[in-house]
């Protein structure tokens, strides 16, 4: 698996990284299949400053990439939202990935 962290108009500390690796650590444990991620942080400069800090991701999973954005007014808070949406699209994704037909149950005559 391929993690890359990188910062837009802020700089990732080894702390932010280290937050945003144990985060992410999550979805590679509910599912192995995970090729690579994409993470980019960023601080836009908006007027309001409750959606000021934003997280994104991208992450190619074999079959299909999934993407989310989360946008807050404290970055680590950012990341925990972006890592809950990431989950759960990861767990749905394994849901429609995997086999469910079942033998049909042999009758006895």
């Amino acid at each position: 698996m391929n993690l890359t962290i990188s910062g837009h108009h802020l700089e990732v500390t080894p702390a932010l990284r280290g937050y945003v690796t144990s985060k992410l650590e999550r979805i590679s444990r509910h599912f192995d299949q995970v090729v690579d991620i994409r993470v980019l942080l960023s601080v836009d400069n908006l007027k309001e400053k409750d959606q000021r800090q934003r997280a994104e991701c991208n992450i190619h999973v074999k079959g299909r990439d999934l993407f989310a954005e989360s946008a807050h007014a404290d970055l680590y808070a950012a990341v925990d939202e972006l890592a809950d949406k990431l989950d759960r699209q990861v767990l749905r994704h394994k849901d429609r990935t995997q086999d469910h037909h079942h033998e049909p149950v042999k009758r006895q005559m």
